[in-house]
């Protein structure tokens, strides 16, 4: 069998069966025998290519790995929470409901362990329960907050140099993101209440989204949703 009459094979199969590309056989394990030069195999893999470019990016032709089928064991999970570890509670509680809006959800003491827990986000507590337990219930049923553990007497020790941020060698934890009503206005407040930047909006080539710090170095992507289509576009 020649290479045009292998694809036109291929393009029967996928026109007949209705096949997404990435489920088509590959051209060397049909069960029949022809032979392929080296010309015609790169042929039949631009071909495979091509057909799968088509796709959408999110499709699992182009993410090798991903799965589509969500196990129904998973079907109730969600993101609940990413944990930063703090120097000062004070400094942080400070920054993430004055200067972010966010609310301190629950507080957790471990005494024993000598730390405690800070769990901050943009629910309305006024709808938390009252009971200590059910709210710890409550909260640990909320979506995307932030965790902050203080390891008691980091606050105050001349010898602690703080935690690693993600972002110097070696580098691993990069930020996290908040989305705000207008990226330029939010910066200008954050800019009045000293907040340090790492990247401000009209900074570099990605114009409209900003980068600040926490007290701990932590890295903030600040953005909107008016402009990040627009940020973005080229990468879509």
């Amino acid at each position: 069998m020649t290479a045009t009459s292998t694809l036109h094979f291929l393009s029967r199969l996928r026109f007949i069966t209705n096949t997404k590309p990435h489920l088509i056989p590959s051209p060397l394990s049909i069960p029949f025998n022809f032979s392929l030069t080296s010309k015609s195999k790169k042929q039949i893999r631009f071909r495979f290519f091509s057909m799968a470019s088509t796709e959408p990016k999110e499709s699992p032709v182009n993410n090798p790995g991903l799965h589509t089928t969500i196990d129904e064991a998973t079907k109730g999970y969600f993101m609940q929470q990413t944990m930063f570890r703090i120097k000062d509670p004070k400094v942080s509680l400070d920054f993430y409901s004055r200067v972010l809006g966010m609310s301190l959800l629950k507080r957790l003491d471990f005494p024993e362990s000598k730390f405690s827990l800070y769990f901050m986000g943009y629910e309305d507590t006024s709808e938390a329960p009252s009971n200590p337990v059910d709210r710890t219930v409550w909260t640990f049923a909320q979506k995307a907050t932030i965790e902050l553990t203080h390891n008691w007497g980091t606050e105050s020790d001349p010898e602690f140099k703080g935690y690693h941020n993600g972002n110097s060698d070696p580098r691993g934890f990069g930020h996290i993101g908040i989305t705000v009503d207008d990226t330029y206005k939010a910066c200008e407040r954050f800019q009045n209440l000293g907040v340090e930047f790492v990247k401000k909006p009209d900074d570099g080539k990605m114009k409209g989204i900003a980068f600040i710090k926490d007290p701990d170095g932590y890295w903030i992507e600040i953005f909107d949703r008016k402009t990040i289509g627009n940020v973005t576009g080229g990468a879509a």
